[in-house]
């Protein structure tokens, strides 16, 4: 999800990391989020291999990150053109593509990221592909936000070498990276993680693996229950969020926010977390948002949610 309030990073552990630093990068999935991570490794100077199943989705993926890459250089190097070219050629040099994951880990990489579907069968089976390739030092991480990343790492044999990269969509924009720590995670591999994320420009903070971390743990909850109060008659939704706008000082109202997320996503998560913790009213479903789901109108991208965007 996209939207996070300032938080403070913990920093690094205090103890050394006895791991090398990360140099080599395998992403997995080349849609938005595995993309965006791509490209801030890249831009960053780690040598990055995005891997996706599709090599029309891995062309369209480059495209984009090259397209994204020119607006980074025009605002950084905005006075010196012959230095944004440079920049943005030496990136996309960073970048190889492959539809061969278990190749494409066997021959050597740092770190494993993983930005795939929301489906905990799909992460076992990727998971589960290139445990027994990859090299013993490799770091495999998920980009879920909302699965137990414990559960995820459950199927490999390296659980002390497993954590939780959370980014926030779009990557390259947004600040934030939550690093999960499983019980599993060993302390070399936390701060590995750590100085990982500093290195490719982001805030890190750490949370333990709980249900939507951080962010999402209290976001959900809250887009959740700002439905619940439209329901009730308590107020409209377009009242509700200039109340969160000019009271509380967030920068959009939840009906705004909730548009924007998608409302597929939200309801998939609220519905994840019911099954697993039934007896948790904050993750009682909510009937307006299966309802719009059900509708079709899943917010900015289909045009329609709360707010209508078809004009």
């Amino acid at each position: 999800m996209a939207f996070a309030f300032p938080l403070l990073s913990r920093g690094l552990a205090s103890s050394a990391s006895s791991f090398a630093p990360i140099k080599h990068v395998t992403v997995v999935g080349g849609g938005l989020m595995g993309s965006g991570i791509a490209q801030v490794a890249a831009q960053s100077g780690h040598e990055v291999v995005l891997v996706d199943i599709n090599e029309k989705v891995l062309e369209k993926s480059k495209a984009a990150i090259q397209k994204n890459l020119s607006r980074v250089a025009k605002k950084q190097f905005k006075d010196d053109a012959a230095k944004g070219d440079e920049f943005v050629n030496k990136s996309l040099n960073n970048i190889k593509l492959s539809t061969d994951l278990p190749s494409t880990v066997k021959n050597g990489t740092d770190l494993v990221v993983e930005a795939i579907v929301e489906k905990i069968e799909v992460k076992h089976k990727l998971f589960s592909s290139i445990d027994d390739v990859a090299p013993q030092h490799t770091i495999f991480a998920t980009n879920t936000s909302s699965l137990s990343v414990t559960e995820i790492a459950s199927v490999t044999k390296r659980k002390d070498r497993f954590g939780g990269l959370h980014f926030f969509n779009p990557v390259p924009v947004m600040k934030l990276l939550e690093v999960i720590r499983t019980k599993d995670t060993s302390d070399d591999t936390y701060t590995t993680l750590m100085a990982w994320g500093k290195a490719v420009g982001k805030t890190a903070i750490t949370c333990k693996d709980t249900p939507g971390f951080v962010v999402n743990r209290l976001l959900v909850p809250q887009l959740a229950e700002a439905i619940r109060m439209m329901e009730r008659g308590d107020a409209s939704f377009q009242d509700i969020d200039i109340a969160m706008k000019l009271g509380a000082g967030h920068p959009m109202g939840p009906f705004e926010l909730a548009d924007y997320v998608g409302h597929d996503t939200t309801n998939s998560i609220i519905e994840g977390w019911h099954q697993k913790y039934p007896d948790n009213p904050l993750f009682e479903p909510v009937k307006a948002l299966q309802k719009l789901v059900k509708e079709g109108k899943l917010g900015v991208k289909a045009g329609e949610g709360f707010y209508n965007y078809k004009k």
